[in-house]
């Protein structure tokens, strides 16, 4: 007995050991530099502009949060319970930007909105290459993720609730009173997510040509002004913002989305909406009109331009680059996701620490992230991982861990418990049970991470866009850098060929679930 309980303690300190490595040692060595360079950080934080720069970014991020609660949350509703005309597909196309760099929608708008784009005049440039544009493209890019959350969080809203308030209520009243606020804690968990990805945003404020915090501190970093130890100075009250974040999650979220969110949804009826279903079909369509413009918009451009036919000597090896790195990062987050959020949704000792550790690191803008991981990475000793692609998968496993382990928890924590005791009872080691018992039941939770998990990795900029490896940059970071000298025409073909890839990703994944399904 005593020995399986130390076997289940070394499962989780070897996934906590790796946690660890790739999270908490980052933010602990910026923290020992920021202290260490106090002097410098007080100098440059003495002045106004780096604050000024901070309140504007906490301001967008503001912004883009409130507007994407607007616009996902009734989309989140009709999608998840209504019985709009087609709200199934009109969902998918919708939510389908979430998983592209918002900085390749931007691109698309552009190609709509700009001074030469398909419906752009002047007004229209002017008003998108300003704060205003910065909001608007976050905000539709961003919006998705309300939407996806509050969607699978009305759906696992008691079936009992929502039956009896039918009887006596109509549909919207039900919707009002009943499913958002029994739905919350998943509206809660997707206004910090989607914050805390706008603040990290660093491609479309920069393409904009709007001036934020993330900005200033990659162009010290990458850009003209290079000055690394201004850098992390500037990340010191970055810092205390995340801490908040983390703060916010555990307070308004922390397991009790564990009870909305999840894969076992209970099968039911469709609200019926009567009158207003004409209204909510049309919104919803709308929404997934509005979500695909972009894209189609580089299509058309990528082809008019012909950059489809230059499109293989641009590419270079940053497909493979984003496909191999996405692959490795997203196989070793779904394994920690098994142990870790195994151990979050049983309430193993040690696992709330691990949680935490993960939603930090997810919280955290990207900057703050990616330059902790330089300076633990780049160092003579350790350039087998800082010279290679090995960088970039601690990178996405340091910040995508959260979606392995938040998923799997939530799948874990609606997974009857008693046959894991019986197995323990019988003799079964955790290891064991993890692989016979906990796997297996939810396979289709786990697969859910891995595909996750892969789609966040392939769409990073932001954190791989400050370290990655000479001639190995990502296909989103391939774009960017590209977007200020590169031909309009080719930029706009290689964002579709990511778009493609991702696309690609996710029918993997919808197909491999669905076969799972059917064992």
């Amino acid at each position: 007995m005593r020995s399986r309980r130390h076997e289940q303690t070394l499962v989780l300190a070897a996934a906590g050991a790796v946690l660890v490595a790739a999270a908490f040692l980052p933010l602990a060595n910026l923290a020992a530099e920021a202290l260490g360079s106090y002097s410098e950080a007080a100098a440059l934080l003495g002045s106004s502009r780096p604050w000024a720069l901070l309140a504007r970014s906490l301001l967008l991020a503001s912004a883009v949060t409130v507007l994407a609660l607007v616009v996902g949350t009734p989309l989140g509703v009709i999608v998840g319970r209504t019985d709009a005309a087609g709200a199934r597909v009109a969902g998918a196309l919708h939510v389908f930007p979430m998983f592209l760099p918002p900085f390749l929608l931007g691109l698309g708008w552009f190609h709509l909105l700009g001074r030469q784009g398909l419906v752009g005049s002047e007004a229209s440039a002017r008003a998108l290459f300003s704060e205003v544009g910065v909001v608007f493209v976050l905000s539709l890019a961003f919006a998705p993720v309300v939407t996806s959350l509050t969607a699978l969080g009305v759906r696992g809203v008691d079936p009992s609730l929502e039956e009896a308030a039918r009887t006596v209520a109509r549909p919207v009243r039900v919707a009002a009173r009943i499913l958002l606020p029994a739905a919350w804690p998943a509206i809660a968990l997707a206004a910090i997510v989607v914050f805390a990805l706008a603040l990290s945003e660093l491609g479309v404020p920069m393409f904009l040509r709007v001036d934020v915090f993330a900005a200033a501190v990659f162009a010290r970093l990458g850009g003209i002004d290079y000055a690394p130890g201004e850098a992390v100075a500037l990340l010191v009250p970055l810092l205390p913002v995340a801490l908040g974040l983390l703060w916010v999650e555990r307070r308004l979220v922390g397991t009790r989305s564990f009870a909305v969110l999840g894969l076992r949804a209970a099968a039911r009826s469709p609200l019926r909406l009567g009158r207003w279903r004409a209204a909510a079909t049309g919104a919803v369509w709308l929404a997934a009109a509005v979500s695909v413009a972009p894209i189609a918009a580089l299509a058309l451009s990528a082809w008019r331009g012909g950059g489809f036919s230059d499109l293989g000597e641009w590419l270079g090896r940053s497909p493979a680059t984003s496909v191999v790195v996405g692959l490795t990062a997203a196989s070793v987050i779904a394994l920690l996701g098994l142990v870790i959020g195994h151990a979050v949704a049983r309430r193993l000792p040690g696992s709330a620490s691990l949680d935490a550790l993960a939603v930090l690191a997810f919280v955290t803008p990207a900057s703050v992230l990616g330059v902790g991981l330089i300076g633990v990475w780049n160092h003579a000793a350790t350039q087998i991982v800082y010279g290679t692609v090995a960088i970039l998968v601690v990178g996405c496993v340091a910040r995508y861990s959260v979606v392995g382990i938040r998923t799997v928890a939530a799948v874990v924590a609606q997974s009857p418990v008693h046959l894991e005791e019986a197995a323990a009872a019988a003799g079964a080691g955790f290891l064991r049970r993890l692989t016979r018992i906990v796997l297996p039941v939810n396979a289709r939770g786990v697969g859910f991470a891995w595909v996750l998990a892969l789609v966040f990795c392939l769409r990073d900029m932001e954190t791989a866009v400050l370290f990655y490896p000479p001639g190995r940059a990502p296909l989103t970071v391939r774009i960017f850098t590209l977007e200020a000298n590169g031909p309009e025409a080719v930029v706009a073909a290689l964002s579709v060929a990511h778009v493609a890839i991702t696309a690609a990703a996710l029918v993997l994944g919808a197909g491999l679930l669905r076969a799972g399904r059917h064992r």
